[in-house]
């Protein structure tokens, strides 16, 4: 795969059609990308009834002011008993932090957490439970479809919380009107 083929760092939309009820209305974002597989994050699901300060308080790890109220997020279907955390790349275990994209990283271990609760952890961050993965050829093959638009990542849409207009918000970082876009896809 060529770098300007790889999606790595870049948002995934939800089209209106999507077959698929886990991925209606998603946000996600690649964080790999290459010709055996694809793996990413969705942004606009919470997790009902979770909060970040619960699961720390579960580790046993201290929860600041801050991030008591942050919302987990369902990154998606595929072992969602697993968690990540999504940061900005100004804080980084070099042994397990995947660097991606333009400033963004994303770190599978508990001592991410507990970074995201200190001075000196990383500047945004979210925790996901779960993530979004394709085999080979299955992402491109549903882009084929018209299944997903691609999207730059925008930071401030990536960690902000108001996760009910988020898509809404990202087909408008496209110049497209949600209230506009049919349900039906096609190939002209």
């Amino acid at each position: 795969m060529t770098a300007l083929s790889s999606l790595t760092g870049r948002l995934l939309v939800a089209m209106p059609g999507i077959d698929d009820d886990r991925f209606r209305h998603a946000v996600i974002l690649i964080c790999a990308h290459d010709d055996e597989h694809a793996m990413g994050l969705r942004l606009d699901q919470p997790a009902p009834g979770v909060t970040l300060s619960e699961v720390l308080k579960k580790l046993d790890t201290p929860v600041s002011d801050a991030l008591a109220q942050q919302a987990v997020l369902i990154g998606g279907p595929v072992e969602r008993e697993r968690g990540f955390v999504l940061h900005s790349d100004d804080w980084s275990n070099e042994d397990v932090t995947l660097s991606f994209g333009d400033g963004l990283a994303v770190t599978g271990t508990r001592d991410a957490l507990t970074a995201m609760s200190e001075d000196d952890g990383p500047r945004r961050s979210v925790l996901l439970l779960g993530y979004a993965g394709w085999g080979e050829g299955q992402l491109e093959e549903e882009l084929g479809e018209n299944v997903w638009l691609t999207a730059d990542a925008d930071p401030d849409l990536i960690f902000d919380s108001d996760y009910a207009t988020k898509w809404s918000r990202a087909l408008a970082g496209l110049g497209v009107d949600a209230a506009r876009l049919s349900a039906q896809s096609g190939r002209a």
